[in-house]
C-alpha cells in the first residue's frame, strides 16, 4: 500500500508490534496515515481522510484487507470495561484518584487482550489522537464506516448480554452513591426524597435485565426502558437540585467528586439505554458520536489536569459564590452607597496608617527575619480585623470579590437564558467607580495621617521612625523605575486573590459543616452561656469566620513576604499601595520635606502604580477562577466591549462617580 504523502504519520512512532499480527498492523498504519502531524490541524487530518476513502473506493482489494483488520482486531471482544468504567473516575475518593492518575501517567496499565479497550489503545495510542478524531467532520467518519459496511446487531444475545451487564455494574454504584451522607443531607434539607431516584433506577435495571431470560416480552422492556431514561432524568435534577441549593448548604470536596462522579455515570447509562433503545436498528452516525466520544476517554483517562479542572470546578464556583455575595457590597449604585463607601475607606485609611506606623516600628526589633515576618503578619493581620469589625473598607480587598460578581453577571444559569450584557455594563461602571472611591478614600488619609504620626511620634520620643538614608530606602522602594516595586506589587495581588479565596473556603465550609447551628446546640455551651450570647456567637461566626480567615491570612502573606526573600536571598517582597502611601508620609517627615518635586512626584505616581497591579492582579486571578468554575467562555461575548464603551461615551461621568438614580438596562438601548 501506498504512502500518504500528506503530514500524516509525523505525529510519532508506532507502537511495536508484538507477534505476526498482520491486520492489526494494516490497520495501526492506515489510521497513522490519516493521523496529523500537528493534532489541532484538522484541515490536514480531513484530507489525509479523504485520500483513504477514495483509495479504499479504488482499491477493493485494499477495502477488503481493511475490513478482514477490523474484523479481526474487534470481533466478539468485551465491551463491558468501555462501558463501565472508560472515561469514568473511580470511587475510591479524590486522593486515592488523583494518586492512581498520577501512576498510570508515568508508566500506564495496560487493558487485557481480547478487551475492547486494549484494540482501541494499539489503533489510537498517541495521547492527542482524540483532537483530531473529534474534530474532524462527522460525515467522514460516517462514510469511512459505511465505506467498510461494518455492521453492529444490536439483537445479537451476546453484545446484549454485555450491555445488560455494564448497565447493571453502573445501576448498583449509582445506587450506592446516592445513598452517600453528602448526597442525601442536602436532598434532605431541600425537602427531597432521599431514597427516589437513585434507588428506582436500580429496581427498573433489574426488572430490565430479566427480558433478556425471557420474563418479560419486549412491549414490556421497552416500557421499562422509557421508565428507566426518566427515572435517569430526575436523578440528573436531583444532583442539580444540590448544586441550585449550595449557597444555603455550602459543599464540599467529597460531595463535589462524588456529584462529577454520579454525573458521569448517569451519562454512561443514557448511553446504553439509548442503544438497547434502538429496536436492533444500526445508525452509523450514532456509532460514530460514542466512537469519538470512546476515543476521547481513552486518551484523557490519565489526564491529571483534567481531572482537576473537572473536580475543583464546582467547589471554586461555590467559593466564589460566596465571595459574589459580598463582592455586591463593594459595589455603589445610589449616591448614598457612594458616600458610605468613601466613608469607610477613610476609615480603613486611618487603620492603615497605624498599621504603617507599627510596621516601622517593628523593624527596629532586633529579631531573626521569620519571627520579624511573624509580627509583622501579628500587625498586618490585627488591623485587616479591626477593619473587619469596624466595618471599614480597604480598596485593594475590592477587587478578589467583586471580580465574583461580574462573573455572576455572566452566569447562563442565574439568568435563565443569556447574560443581559447592558446590565453588566452597568456593574462594571459600579466597579470602576467603587474602586475609585475607595483608593481615594484611603489614600486622602493614609498619607497626611502617616506623615502627622510620624511627627506625633518624633515630639513624643525625639526620635523620627526613619531618617536619612533609612528614609531615603523608605522612598527609594517605591520608586517604579529603580527598584522592584512593581514587580513586588504584583505578587501582593496573588496575595490578595489568595486571601479573597481562604475567606470564600472558610464561608463555604462553616455553611457546608453547620457550624452555626452546631454551636447553638453544643451541649457544654447550650448549658453554661445564656441564650442570647450564644445566639450572638452562632450570628458572628456565620457572617465572620470568613471575612476574619481572609483578613489574618493575607495580613501573614504580607508579613512573610519580604523576611522570607531575605531567607531564600531571592528578590521577594510585597508592595501594597495603602502601606507604601504610608511609608511615603513617614519618609517624607524623616527627611524635613527635603524632597525634590519631581522626585516626589515619580514616588507618588509610582505608589499609584503598585495600587493598579494590586488591583489588576487581584481582580484577574478572581474573575479567572470565578469563569472557569462557571464553564463561561468570554468569546461569546465579543459585543459587550461595544455596548461598554457606548456607555463610556453617554455616561462618562458613571465611571467616577455614582448617578442620582440606578441606570438600567433600558437607558443604554437607546
Amino acid at each position: 500500500m501506498e504512502g500518504n504523502t500528506g503530514s500524516g504519520g509525523q505525529a510519532g512512532a508506532m507502537p511495536p508490534m508484538n507477534g505476526p499480527d498482520v491486520y492489526a498492523a494494516r490497520l495501526i498504519e492506515l489510521i497513522h496515515k490519516v493521523r496529523p502531524a500537528d493534532p489541532y490541524d484538522i484541515a490536514v487530518a480531513e484530507k489525509n481522510m479523504e485520500r483513504l476513502l477514495i483509495r479504499l473506493q479504488q482499491e477493493p482489494s485494499t477495502l477488503q484487507q481493511l475490513r478482514q483488520a477490523i474484523l479481526s482486531e474487534f470481533r466478539q471482544t468485551r465491551i463491558t470495561s468501555a462501558l463501565s468504567d472508560s472515561g469514568i473516575i473511580t470511587s475510591r475518593g479524590f486522593i486515592q484518584e488523583l494518586g492512581r492518575k498520577m501512576k498510570h501517567k508515568i508508566l500506564p496499565d495496560i487493558p487485557p487482550p481480547g478487551d475492547f479497550l486494549h484494540a482501541l489503545n494499539r489503533v489510537f495510542y498517541d495521547k492527542d489522537d482524540h483532537i483530531w478524531v473529534s474534530g474532524m467532520a462527522p460525515s467522514l467518519w460516517v462514510t469511512f464506516f459505511d465505506t467498510l459496511g461494518i455492521r453492529v446487531d444490536l439483537a445479537d444475545p451476546w453484545l446484549i448480554g454485555q450491555l445488560n451487564a455494564s448497565l447493571q455494574t453502573l445501576s448498583t454504584r449509582l445506587s450506592a452513591l446516592g445513598l452517600q451522607p453528602e448526597i442525601t443531607s442536602p436532598m434532605r434539607g431541600a425537602g427531597q426524597d432521599t431514597v427516589q431516584p437513585f434507588s428506582e433506577q436500580a429496581r427498573l435495571v433489574r426488572m430490565y435485565a430479566e427480558t433478556t431470560g425471557g420474563s418479560l416480552n419486549a412491549s414490556e422492556g421497552q416500557n421499562l426502558l422509557n421508565n428507566l431514561s426518566e427515572t435517569l432524568h430526575n436523578c440528573r435534577q436531583s444532583i442539580l437540585s444540590i448544586k441550585n441549593h449550595r449557597s444555603v448548604h455550602g459543599t464540599s470536596l467529597a460531595q463535589t467528586y462524588i456529584m462529577v462522579l454520579m454525573e458521569q455515570q448517569i451519562e454512561r447509562m443514557f448511553v446504553i439505554v439509548d442503544i438497547l433503545d434502538q429496536g436492533g436498528d444500526f445508525l452509523t452516525s450514532r456509532f460514530v458520536q460514542y466512537f469519538t466520544t470512546l476515543v476521547r476517554f481513552e486518551n484523557r483517562k490519565n489526564s491529571i489536569r483534567g481531572f482537576l479542572s473537572e473536580t475543583f470546578s464546582l467547589l471554586a464556583y461555590q467559593i466564589a459564590e460566596h465571595k459574589g455575595k459580598k463582592g455586591q457590597h463593594y459595589i455603589a449604585q445610589s449616591r448614598n452607597e457612594y458616600i458610605h463607601l468613601f466613608r469607610s475607606s477613610m476609615a480603613g485609611g486611618f487603620i492603615v496608617s497605624f498599621v504603617a506606623i507599627f510596621k516601622n516600628l517593628l523593624g527596629f526589633l532586633p529579631f531573626a527575619p521569620f519571627w520579624k515576618g511573624l509580627v509583622y503578619g501579628v500587625n498586618y493581620a490585627t488591623g485587616f480585623v479591626v477593619m473587619d469589625l469596624t466595618h471599614s473598607t480597604l480598596a485593594t480587598k475590592q477587587p478578589a470579590y467583586t471580580a465574583s460578581t461580574v462573573a455572576q453577571s455572566l452566569d447562563p444559569a442565574k439568568q435563565g437564558g443569556r447574560p443581559d450584557l447592558r446590565n453588566l455594563a452597568i456593574t462594571v461602571a459600579g466597579i470602576v467607580r467603587s474602586q475609585t472611591a475607595s483608593f481615594a478614600g484611603n489614600l486622602l488619609v493614609v498619607f497626611p495621617l502617616a506623615y502627622l504620626l510620624a511627627w506625633g511620634y518624633h515630639l513624643i520620643t525625639g526620635l523620627k521612625i526613619a531618617e536619612g538614608p533609612a528614609a531615603d530606602a523608605l522612598l527609594l522602594n517605591q520608586h517604579p523605575f529603580r527598584s522592584l516595586s512593581l514587580l513586588y506589587a504584583c505578587f501582593t495581588g496573588v496575595f490578595l486573590f489568595l486571601s479573597g479565596l481562604i475567606a470564600g473556603y472558610v464561608e463555604n465550609a462553616v455553611v457546608y459543616g453547620r457550624v452555626p447551628e452546631r454551636l447553638l446546640a453544643h451541649p457544654t455551651l447550650s448549658v453554661t452561656m445564656k441564650p442570647q450570647r450564644l445566639a450572638n456567637l452562632s450570628r458572628f461566626v456565620r457572617r465572620n469566620a470568613g471575612p476574619l480567615s481572609g483578613s489574618i491570612a493575607l495580613g501573614f502573606f504580607l508579613g512573610m513576604a519580604g523576611p522570607l526573600g531575605s531567607i531564600l536571598a531571592i528578590p521577594f517582597d510585597i508592595r501594597h499601595i495603602t502601606i507604601s502611601a504610608g511609608n511615603v508620609g513617614i519618609a517624607f517627615y524623616g527627611l524635613d520635606h527635603k524632597v525634590p518635586l519631581g522626585y516626589l512626584l515619580t514616588i507618588i505616581s509610582g505608589v499609584l502604580m503598585i495600587g493598579f497591579l494590586n488591583f489588576l492582579v487581584s481582580f484577574s486571578l478572581a474573575f479567572f477562577v470565578a469563569i472557569r468554575s462557571r464553564r463561561i467562555r468570554l468569546r461569546e461575548y465579543k459585543e459587550f466591549l461595544g455596548i461598554l464603551g457606548k456607555y463610556m461615551r453617554r455616561f462618562p461621568a458613571d465611571f467616577f462617580r455614582a448617578p442620582a438614580s440606578p441606570r438600567s438596562p433600558e437607558e443604554l438601548r437607546s
